[in-house]
């Protein structure tokens, strides 16, 4: 009976949303906010909402959705692109695969490292979450991480977790985050990165929680792969990764290691140019751009080579890059339907009857619903901060409780929602489906909301 039933394939859950998003342009009233610019952001000027004429979105806006989403989404479709075309020409240098085998090596040779391995990588991706706001900046990785997981005898959802579930949890308890927590905040009129000690502990707190489900359940499937929801393909995926060569691997030579120190001080310059000067896409994609030649060359690999292989590794990615375009059609149809600020209208009002406390926990809960519709940190702030600041004065709420509300709605709902491009296209790039992922994530979904709504607990008491 199982295999008569087969869940819906990622293109058709995405096309399906696309659809259902248009049909609610037909039956949600369409209203806006009047917007105003603070600090060179277009913000919502609080009541100010009003009802404006209905576009209701028809077929052809249903047709056209997939290309609008391409011109939205264009820079990290470019991104993806080159992001893997780059990363192509650096596994074709072997140097990344010598890496694996080493890590792979010490992990079956020493406890220690079988116990640490996960926590150390998944506290750094969580420490780049919480501080420069790591998001596409994690796609690469997944192209390391997956095989890495899989030679450990782990599963592609594991090789998936570590570095974006822990940059994921690392954005949602950001204490220096400059795209959430420094926008958000000084939308709220609030002294830039306040409150850092109890967010700091928040940070913590989210972050062990995801270390301990990812380690549990990696440890599960080392013991019965059987149990992963992944295992029938990883088997395929793991034909090509050589494990059985582990124990005749002697070590990293010396033309690999430079070729990994290059890439690695690719990152760091990547990481510098994000904190130091705000970088973003476009700089991003030159880093790798010239960290993928320099590799090549370094690699000795020929211009034909590293010429073929960048070519080669950006059409493997085409399958993302038409995931990430539908992922932001849905979007574009919600925006030109007019019905985005109605339903944050709807969500707020209900805010004023309930208990402080209550009243915060609520936040958290209607920005969980409107990052479906606005998956962007800096996009969702600037979106609603000016209306839930405020709010959270008329109900008792402080206004760091508000922004805390804002960072688990935002953060925590990114690592699941299908109209997010970075979680569709870490996904395709790993080749797990988003039915598959989102079946695995619900229970740490859950516990993290539970999590999200205690610690939105302590604020009030202590007057935060």
């Amino acid at each position: 009976m199982k295999k008569l039933i087969k869940a819906p394939n990622t293109y058709l859950i995405i096309s399906g949303l696309i659809v259902f998003i248009a049909l609610l342009t037909w039956i949600v009233p369409a209203g806006e906010f009047n917007r105003v610019e603070k600090d060179g952001k277009m913000v919502v000027q609080d009541h100010s909402y009003r009802k404006v004429e209905s576009n209701p979105q028809n077929i052809d806006d249903i047709l056209m959705a997939p290309i609008n989403g391409f011109v939205e989404a264009a820079l990290i479709i470019g991104f993806v692109l080159i992001v893997g075309g780059a990363f192509s020409v650096f596994q074709k240098t072997e140097a990344v695969d010598s890496a694996i085998k080493a890590i792979a090596k010490a992990h079956k040779k020493s406890k220690m490292v079988r116990v640490l391995l996960i926590p150390i990588f998944m506290t750094v991706f969580s420490t780049a979450g919480a501080v420069f706001g790591m998001s596409e900046e994690i796609i690469p990785f997944i192209l390391i991480f997956v095989p890495m997981a899989l030679m450990l005898g782990y599963d592609s959802i594991t090789g998936v977790a570590i570095p974006f579930v822990g940059a994921g949890v690392g954005f949602a308890g950001a204490y220096l985050n400059p795209f959430t927590l420094g926008i958000a905040q000084g939308i709220a009129d609030l002294p830039l990165f306040s409150g850092i000690e109890y967010r700091i502990i928040v940070w913590f707190i989210v972050t062990t929680t995801a270390i301990l489900f990812i380690s549990r359940y990696a440890s599960k499937i080392k013991r019965n792969p059987k149990l992963s929801v992944t295992y029938e393909m990883d088997l395929e995926k793991k034909k090509n990764l050589h494990i059985n060569a582990i124990d005749d691997f002697e070590g990293i030579d010396q033309q690999h290691k430079l070729v990994l120190i290059t890439f690695l001080t690719g990152l760091l310059v990547l990481v510098f140019g994000v904190l130091k000067y705000g970088w973003f896409i476009k700089e991003i994609c030159a880093v790798f751009l010239i960290t993928g030649i320099a590799v090549g060359i370094i690699g000795r690999l020929s211009a034909k080579e590293i010429s073929d292989s960048f070519v080669s590794g950006a059409k493997d990615l085409i399958g993302t890059a038409l995931v990430i375009a539908l992922a932001r059609g849905i979007l574009v149809i919600a925006s030109d339907g007019r019905i985005i600020d109605t339903i944050l209208m709807a969500l707020s009002e209900p805010i004023n009857e309930l208990h402080p406390i209550l009243s915060s926990q609520a936040m958290f809960a209607a920005q969980s619903i409107i990052n479906f519709f606005v998956p962007s940190g800096s996009g969702q702030a600037a979106l609603t901060m000016p209306i839930m600041a405020p709010l959270s004065d008329l109900v008792g709420v402080s206004r760091q409780v508000a922004v805390l509300a804002f960072q688990f709605g935002d953060g925590f709902t990114n690592l699941i929602i299908p109209t997010s491009a970075v979680t569709m296209g870490v996904l395709t790039l790993a080749e797990v489906p988003w039915e598959k992922w989102a079946r695995w994530m619900l229970p740490l979904q859950i516990i993290l909301f539970a999590i999200g709504m205690l610690l939105l607990i302590p604020p009030y008491i202590i007057n935060w």
